[in-house]
């Protein structure tokens, strides 16, 4: 029993160093990959023109043909495309984007030359190219090791290539336990030989290759094949890149002002006590308009002012009761005084009188506190009871549809009529130069942009970014701001469309431009395919 135990130690010992051995045979070196895509992307050609770009595919017996505009990768879904091949001249069918034909004479092992003609609206254009169809695997000759593809072989990698190691070589122990127990002491090659023959060594075991699939993947030197059906699933377009003179653009520090002739304060212009209106204070974003009561302000007397006004009130008194008693005795003796006389002392009586009057009503007039614009309260401080000394502001009236933009500009400019604000995380918005001022305000020029518009969604002291254009122009390839990313060592890149179904990174030196737009300013030259829409999930694949 002992020896049996040994011959399958011995056994499965010849089943681990012949897996390894059967993984590494042909004398193959497994180091880096080289750049070329994964064998299991399907048999395909490709072609382009100036208007056009293709992709031939053969599957199943059949070609599919992708076919979009050269500059923006815009998918052509509605030509007519007619292929000249082995078989004639054959008009293909669109299905959904895809133009299919069948190709019975695309055998494996041929090299098969075809010309594609396109009339897509005004662009009629003739594509060839050269489809080249790998032969069939030869099956394994007798005594030959088949094993699975690895991704050293350019197929998938994964667990499949781990257990299929171990599973052999489990196998193997399995066969020297049988073999050492139903032979006891036979020679060790006895059990050897059936491990190896479970292995996969023995004759008439092959292992069959993967169906082929096209998938998106990043290639060893960091370049993405992505299939043309994939890169429809990622909506991706290109902008063909042209060098021009763009109007130089600096990026200010800014926040969100009301506008002047758009928006008021509510102050009190005496010291009192505030007091509602009839329906109570307005609320935060209370609409008013112009000339509405928003508060009244009951005067606030002081004692020392209360007894002077009452001395007054006295005095005033004792002048008027003085005064009439006058002009009674006037009256009476009218033959021997001056009619002038009388009308004197009458105009004197009704000027003590309106003093008088005016003391009271001064005692207990309240100061109606009124709306100076239209809008809607954008702040308040009023609270029933509430002191309210002079100069204080009650309340602030903004117009929402009314705004400014104030920017701080480090550098003497000299503005253009057009910017752009764009808040954080938010969508930009126009801008139109109003005006900039003389004085330093914390080593910065104040610098006022009027909202073009309705200014939707904005609020008073907003932070944004203004990038304003100035009088200079600068040279330079503008692309959107969503092409340019951000590497994984910190520098920015964007994604050149080199082939069909091949993109690039091109590190690049940008600077701003506007609010939708940078300017690439080195790393990419004129005629070149840059990605614009669906970059980000493009840098996404790996």
């Amino acid at each position: 029993m002992h020896r049996s135990l040994a011959f399958a130690s011995f056994a499965l010992a010849l089943a681990l160093l012949a897996a390894p051995a059967a993984r590494a045979h042909d004398g193959h070196d497994h180091g880096a990959p080289p750049p070329p895509i994964s064998t299991t992307v399907a048999p395909r050609a490709d072609a382009s023109s100036d208007d056009l770009e293709m992709v031939v595919v053969a599957r199943a017996g059949a070609l599919e043909i992708l076919i979009d505009h050269f500059r923006d990768n815009q998918p052509v879904t509605d030509a007519i495309v007619e292929v000249d091949g082995p078989a004639g001249l054959v008009k293909a069918t669109a299905e959904g984007g895809v133009y299919r034909l069948p190709a019975p004479w695309a055998e494996p092992g041929r090299t098969i030359d075809l010309a594609v003609t396109v009339q897509a609206g005004d662009i009629v254009d003739v594509l060839t190219t050269t489809l080249t169809l790998p032969p069939v695997a030869a099956k394994p000759a007798a005594g030959s090791v088949v094993m699975p593809a690895r991704a050293s072989d350019g197929g998938p990698a994964g667990v499949g290539d781990v257990l299929g190691g171990w599973g052999l070589a489990l196998a193997g122990f399995a066969a020297g336990l049988a073999f050492a127990g139903a032979f006891g002491r036979r020679r060790i090659a006895t059990a050897a030989l059936a491990g190896l023959f479970l292995l996969g060594i023995a004759p008439g075991s092959p292992v069959e290759a993967d169906e082929a699939r096209d998938l998106a993947q990043r290639l060893p030197d960091g370049t993405l094949f992505v299939p043309k059906s994939s890169q429809r699933i990622l909506g991706l377009r290109t902008l063909f890149t042209e060098i021009a003179d763009h109007p130089t653009t600096v990026e200010l520090p800014g926040r969100v002002i009301p506008d002047p002739d758009g928006s008021g304060v509510v102050q009190s212009s005496l010291a009192g006590r505030l007091k509602p209106p009839p329906g109570g204070f307005p609320r935060l974003g209370t609409t008013v308009a112009a000339g509405d009561v928003l508060a009244y302000v009951e005067p606030a007397v002081a004692a020392a002012d209360v007894t002077t006004q009452h001395q007054q009130a006295r005095e005033l008194d004792q002048q008027i009761a003085l005064m009439t008693q006058r002009l009674e005795r006037y009256r009476q003796i009218t033959n021997s005084i001056a009619r002038a006389q009388i009308e004197d002392t009458e105009v004197e009586l009704t000027g003590l009188k309106a003093r008088r009057a005016n003391l009271e009503k001064r005692e207990r007039a309240s100061e109606a506190l009124v709306a100076p614009v239209s809008g809607v309260v954008a702040a308040l401080a009023a609270t029933t009871g509430q002191i309210a000394e002079p100069n204080t502001v009650v309340f602030r009236i903004v117009d929402p549809r009314r705004f400014w933009v104030e920017a701080l500009a480090y550098e003497a400019h000299v503005f253009a009529a057009r910017a752009t604000g764009r808040p954080s995380g938010g969508e930009s918005f126009p801008l139109t130069f109003v005006g900039s001022g003389l004085s330093d305000r914390a080593q910065a020029v104040p610098v006022h942009f009027a909202v073009d518009g309705e200014a939707k969604g904005l609020r008073a002291g907003q932070l944004l970014t203004v990038s304003a254009r100035l009088s200079e122009t600068r040279g330079g390839i503008a692309v959107p701001r969503s092409a340019v990313l951000r590497g994984s060592n910190g520098r920015s890149l964007v994604w050149e469309h080199t082939n069909p179904e091949r993109f690039v990174p091109r590190e690049v030196r940008v600077e701003p431009l506007d609010g939708e737009r940078v300017l690439i300013v080195a790393g990419v030259e004129a005629g070149r395919r840059i990605v614009t829409g669906g970059a980000e999930l493009l840098n996404q694949i790996r």
